[in-house]
């Protein structure tokens, strides 16, 4: 069973940054897709980011097209860590953030499903002020 504790959300003006961190530990794989979803208030979760990987090779990471260019997803394999940079913050932008994660590589053509990933952390806020 693999757990995943997010942390670095807060509270930004618009246009500010913060950077989120998803650590996962107990049984991790070697081959992982990892990502990042947000729920706002009264809203459905929807993908954020994600990448595959298999040992040292990342496979191509995606991103929805609300973030792209302003939010990357990275990782530190010696610390089984991914993180998500948040740049140019909108106040569209608040939500929970949750990072998720499943065993294997999924194509880019199903990373954005919620049923993709079986691990999910407890969530982390970021709120947006304008």
């Amino acid at each position: 069973q693999v757990q995943l504790v997010e942390s670095g959300g807060g509270l930004v003006q618009a246009g500010g940054s913060l950077r989120l961190s998803c650590v996962a530990s107990g049984r991790t794989f070697s081959s992982t897709t990892m990502g990042w979803f947000r729920q706002a208030p009264g809203k459905e979760r929807e993908f954020v980011a994600g990448m595959s990987w298999n040992g040292p090779t990342t496979y191509d990471t995606g991103s929805a097209d609300a973030v792209k260019g302003r939010f990357t997803i990275s990782r530190d394999n010696a610390k089984n860590t991914i993180y998500l940079q948040m740049n140019t913050l909108k106040s569209e932008d608040t939500a929970v953030y949750y990072c998720a994660a499943t065993q294997g590589i999924v194509g880019t053509t199903s990373r954005h499903l919620r049923i993709a990933y079986d691990c999910w952390g407890q969530g982390t806020q970021v709120t947006v002020s304008s």
